[in-house]
């Protein structure tokens, strides 16, 4: 029968033997030339880890045997957490996630028991989790090079920031809301070249749902800030993002606008050369070239599109439209039924290799499968392509080197 040491902490004394009122811990025995492999004996209840003078202490973190120099010292899960700023329960964690191992595992009792050498990386975890970095991001910033940790780390700042961002957005947003309740708001204004807007929309259109059934989405966004507006469409399976300069005069805004007002707006502004956009409360209005149109904005909030244009892409192909094409053709589609709708739809894989993935990610080959109909829609007339690639799971980016301030997400699919 196993007794806990009174006044010991469960996460210190797991897997502890009791001798004489003390707690036993493993101990390393002294290098012995006559010992071929590593053996792990037991001596009573304790883990004795014998293992030849010429192996060494190997730091990395990861999952498996690691090998220590007899003079390493063993610490307890709950010593290493005191010592590291790490709980009993993230050590558990991020050993179960393979991306701290403890130095020694008791066979029998799972007990976690840690070297010394790994305490500089278990508190280097400690600060990487109170930032809130990703698991990923932690496993390259702990078994890259310093260079790969470094571009890690200046990913997440800027990861750190863009969320800043976003919540000072947001929060402008509710303070503007709370405002409204006492005070009119005030209208903006925003002028832009006509010939910019219309090929903004044109860039975005075919990325509008068709209908009105999901009302958060019917329509076209317009996100204006300081020097660019940022037009916005989505059917929820495919996300178009296109930019204009513009200048604004009044409070940064932004607002749905109904589909049919969006194409009629581009109708206008044929033959002009500049363009006056007016959103005052729930009226939009557009001048150009002497003619006028006004309507009223959707009154439903837009899903946040700025999460996901943000993606960190692991493999990049360069491509001609027409070389993706050939792909396309060449390889026979598998048809799938979308289960919201019933619509079938032909579905093209992607691949990309280990040559096409970006330095200090992952070099495996990816494999992606996407909506072949959507993707064409996509690539449109365009004739130089770059298709990023995150994740099977991950929207597929497709940019256009000639149009740097256009491009659509499309959602990946199941085969």
């Amino acid at each position: 029968m196993h007794r806990r040491a009174p006044g010991v902490p469960p996460g210190e004394a797991e897997g502890a033997e009791l001798r004489g009122g003390e707690r036993t811990r493993p101990q390393v025995a002294t290098p012995d030339d006559d010992v071929p492999v590593i053996a792990a004996l037991r001596t009573g209840r304790a883990l004795v880890t014998r293992f030849p003078s010429p192996l060494t202490f190997d730091p990395r973190p990861g999952r498996g045997i690691r090998v220590y120099r007899v003079e390493s010292r063993l610490r307890s899960i709950g010593e290493t957490a005191r010592a590291s700023g790490l709980s009993v329960s993230a050590l558990r964690f991020y050993d179960g996630a393979g991306v701290f191992a403890p130095a020694v595992v008791d066979p029998r009792s799972g007990y976690r028991w840690y070297a010394d050498e790994q305490l500089p990386d278990a508190r280097l975890l400690a600060r990487l989790r109170r930032v809130g970095m990703p698991l990923a991001g932690i496993t390259r910033v702990l078994t890259g090079t310093p260079a790969e940790a470094r571009a890690e780390l200046d990913a997440h700042v800027r990861r750190l920031e863009d969320g800043l961002s976003d919540a000072r957005r947001e929060l402008s947003a509710v303070r503007a809301a709370l405002d409204s309740r006492e005070f009119p708001v005030p209208q903006t204004r925003l002028t832009v070249p006509a010939d910019r807007l219309a090929a903004a929309l044109d860039a975005v259109r075919f990325a509008a749902p068709s209908d009105a059934s999901v009302p958060a989405v019917a329509g076209i966004f317009l996100d204006a800030e300081d020097g660019v507006l940022h037009l916005v469409a989505t059917d929820r399976y495919r996300l178009a993002v296109a930019d204009c300069p513009a200048v604004l005069d009044g409070p940064a805004v932004s607002a749905l606008l109904p589909t049919a007002l969006t194409d009629a707006a581009r109708a206008l502004l044929a033959d002009a050369e500049e363009a006056e956009l007016v959103l005052d409360g729930e009226q939009f209005t557009v001048r150009a070239a002497g003619r006028e149109l006004s309507g009223e904005r959707v009154e439903h909030d837009f899903p946040d599109y700025r999460r996901l244009v943000r993606l960190e892409p692991t493999h990049r192909l360069t491509l001609t439209a027409d070389q993706l094409r050939s792909m396309l053709a060449a390889t026979e589609p598998s048809v799938v039924t979308r289960s919201q709708d019933g619509v079938d739809f032909p579905v093209a894989p992607l691949t990309a290799t280990a040559a096409d993935a970006l330095p200090g990610t992952d070099p495996a080959e990816l494999l992606v499968h996407v909506n072949r109909d959507f993707l064409l829609e996509a690539v449109g007339g365009a004739d130089q392509l770059v298709l990023e690639l995150t994740g099977p799971i991950a929207p597929l980016a497709i940019r256009f080197p000639a149009r740097e301030d256009t491009f659509s997400l499309l959602m990946p699919t199941r085969r």
